[in-house]
């Protein structure tokens, strides 16, 4: 079930209230149940070997920003936890980076959860309109795709999810934050 327009449009403002831009996704954050969080810290760490990253491209937008989910599918052949936010950056075809890293979104715990066998959980990635920021600012580019880490804690292997969009090609603190990303969850 996708969020619907207004759940989107609601977290966007909120975000930009608080944090000055639009780096807000869907509310589906997982709730913290005392059950989940004991059941999450017994499965071991996931191994960046046993997960799929991949994209949901059919996303939605609001406020400027696109939104889709970044899913994860534990194949490890056993349950495992995954915990905190994805690093996601663009990527050409070369796969080096293209601007900065995505920004975290804190407005949603960072929970551990665990992944079954064959499961998947996601993160939700919103891709700002590089037409938001001034082109001097930016400098837009095609980037293939996003290089994504599994928040695993270790071993960490950086996968490419190829996903061809406009991303701002500068990069460093003055830099505009075109990427923004939650961390990852069980949700709809």
């Amino acid at each position: 079930m996708r969020p619907t327009v207004s759940t989107i449009k609601r977290i966007a403002v909120a975000a930009a209230a608080i944090g000055g831009l639009a780096v807000a996704g869907p509310a589906l954050a997982q709730e913290s149940h005392p059950a989940s969080a004991a059941a999450a810290k017994a499965a071991p760490p996931c191994q960046s070997s046993g997960i799929d990253d991949w994209l949901d491209t059919n996303g939605s937008a609001a406020a400027g920003t696109a939104f889709f989910h970044l899913e994860f599918t534990n194949l490890s052949g056993h349950a495992c936890r995954l915990q905190g936010f994805p690093f996601v950056f663009a990527v050409n075809l070369s796969g080096h980076q293209i601007g900065n890293r995505a920004v975290f979104n804190h407005a949603f715990p960072a929970n551990p959860v665990t992944v079954g066998n064959g499961k998947t959980i996601h993160a939700v990635l919103g891709i700002v309109d590089t037409g938001n920021f001034p082109k001097s600012a930016c400098k837009p580019v095609t980037a293939a795709g996003l290089k994504v880490f599994a928040p695993t804690g270790i071993n960490e292997i950086g996968r490419i999810v190829p996903f061809p969009f406009s991303a701002c090609s500068t990069r460093g603190r003055h830099a505009p934050s075109f990427l923004n990303v939650t961390p990852v969850h069980r949700g709809a």
